[in-house]
């Protein structure tokens, strides 16, 4: 990256900082925060700043961390059609035909389609994406990721993927099928088409205020060289930090570059939308209740391994079934090394949509991250929802119990699980506040806080996600619309908060019909990764 902008100082604005709740101004020296205070003082570090910026009543905060990415996904779908707009299956395929004549590539990928907002009802079978595409190798990914259609191209290229566990006969893979599909693509690729892949995802994060990012890599999803990639990349462009997790069991052979775990999408089960999350009780809506990779002792063992390395350990659950094992698989290894030495390792899970009330203690007590997405409730939660159809409305209306998790001391952290959802930090905040249950509500300064100081706490870096001197110059800046206030459930609080004396600091108010806050500049330790054109 470039050298950092020697000495800046930002005044006329409001910072949040529980250091400094009343802060309208900062001075950051170098990559780091050397000051923060109000209007009156700023006046004293005008000749010492190299750069004044005006902040015009915006608003600075620590930059976001995106918990869960998949970076290359991410931007070859950035570059691809988006085909979770279309409202029916005919818009899907129109909208994919158009895209077909325009593309010039080997490989067609489209992802975002779901059939559950369809009046059809079903998937598009191969046929169909034939007709749509002509001869092309064609890999449309449902919005789980976790299943595909593909074209007679593709199958013609690995006739054997209708062999393989999970080919639906009809042009839909699944699960092993499913990898090799996308492995199929992968080679057809080249490692340019990578690195510009990796590159979109990374500046399209830091214009949405991301300034750092866990990039949850595994076998079946990318090579493990995207991490030399992006390593690469961050040394040539000002991009946002990227932490690399490789989610292969007991870690597997040849990673010979710095990780922070085996963990990530090592996947215990798969998705609700796409029918393979393993369940207690069969679907709502199928005769089948999902699928379960790997059993309480592959779990233990593998959490055994991480914790004697010094490795987090993780793994994608989102099935009551798969958490059932997965929890018995962690006491398992708490009874092996100890207690003390599982919640040291600070392991995570990745989606834990489905929690009982002992899953949920039992991550408290062992000191387990939840790496969690309000995003997914936001689209799919609620009474008539995927959720709903999928697992029925009793089930479905107990999911992601963020404030029941909050409420036992499990740490949160929040993601995208992008290309799943959008890269959209203020978006999961106001999905988190806005829950589709009221008593799974986070107040808008927790929900913050798992996007920013929860994500550096789930990579087991305490000290990150506040502006505070001393700390790093890594933030974001915003235009706001809406007001500026301490923003908990509480009308009362939030009245106390215009108070001169409350030493809280304020946040927007992110109500459904009032507009997110638009990122006008990104920082990461004191270097420019994103300014907008409404940046002057």
């Amino acid at each position: 990256m470039s050298t950092p902008f020697p000495n800046v100082l930002l005044r006329g604005g409001s910072v949040y900082s529980p250091d400094a709740p009343h802060a309208t101004a900062m001075l950051t020296v170098g990559g780091t925060v050397a000051w923060l205070g109000d209007e009156s003082s700023a006046d004293q570090y005008v000749d010492e700043a190299h750069q004044v910026v005006n902040l015009d009543g915006r608003l600075v905060t620590p930059g976001f961390v995106d918990a869960h990415a998949h970076l290359a996904q991410t931007g070859f779908a950035l570059q691809s059609v988006d085909l979770g707009a279309a409202m029916s299956l005919t818009e899907m395929l129109d909208a994919l035909s158009s895209y077909a004549r325009e593309h010039q590539g080997r490989v067609l990928f489209a992802q975002g389609w779901d059939e559950t907002t369809w009046p059809e009802q079903r998937r598009p079978s191969s046929s169909e994406i034939d007709r749509a595409v002509g001869d092309k190798i064609a890999y449309i990914a449902r919005v789980d990721s976790h299943s595909a259609v593909i074209s007679t191209a593709l199958l013609q290229r690995r006739p054997e993927l209708t062999r393989l566990d999970g080919w639906r006969g009809d042009g839909t893979v699944e699960r092993d099928a499913h990898h090799a599909v996308r492995a199929v693509a992968d080679e057809l690729r080249t490692s340019a088409d990578r690195s510009g892949a990796l590159l979109r995802a990374l500046e399209h994060a830091g214009s949405r205020g991301v300034t750092s990012l866990h990039e949850l890599n595994a076998p079946h999803i990318a090579p493990l060289s995207d991490l030399a990639r992006i390593h690469d990349l961050r040394a040539e462009h000002p991009l946002p930090e990227v932490v690399p997790y490789w989610g292969e069991f007991l870690g597997g052979a040849g990673v010979d570059q710095p990780i922070a775990g085996f963990a990530g999408d090592l996947c215990m089960d798969g998705a609700i939308g796409s029918r393979t999350a393993a369940l207690e009780q069969q679907y709502a809506d199928a005769d089948t209740s999902g699928h379960l990779y790997l059993d309480e002792h592959q779990v233990r063992d593998h959490v055994v391994l991480c914790t004697q390395r010094g490795l987090q350990a993780g793994f994608h659950v989102i099935g009551d079934r798969a958490l059932r094992e997965v929890i018995a698989g962690f006491e398992a290894a708490a009874a092996e090394l100890g207690r003390d030495a599982i919640v040291a390792a600070r392991h995570r899970l990745e989606h834990v949509e489905m929690p009982s009330q002992a899953d949920i203690e039992s991550m408290g007590r062992l000191g387990i991250v939840a790496s969690v997405q309000p995003a997914f409730d936001a689209a799919w939660g609620g009474d008539d929802a995927l959720y709903a159809q999928r697992l029925g409305q009793a089930r479905a209306s107990a999911m992601n119990p963020f404030a029941t998790m909050h409420r036992a001391g499990v740490a949160l952290a929040f993601g995208s699980d992008s290309p799943v959802t959008p890269v959209d930090p203020w978006g999961a905040i106001r999905a988190a506040a806005f829950h589709h249950r009221v008593d799974e509500r986070l107040s808008v300064r927790a929900a913050f806080n798992a996007h920013t100081r929860g994500g550096h706490r789930a990579r087991r870096f305490d000290e990150g996600g506040v502006l505070a001197p001393g700390a790093a110059a890594t933030y974001a800046v915003w235009d706001i619309t809406s007001e500026l206030s301490v923003r908990t459930p509480d009308d009362l609080v939030a009245a106390w908060s215009t108070d001169t004396r409350a030493g809280v600091p304020v946040l927007p108010d992110l109500h459904p019909d009032l507009d997110l806050p638009t990122c006008v500049e990104s920082v990461v330790e004191g270097v420019r990764i994103h300014t907008s054109e409404n940046a002057a």
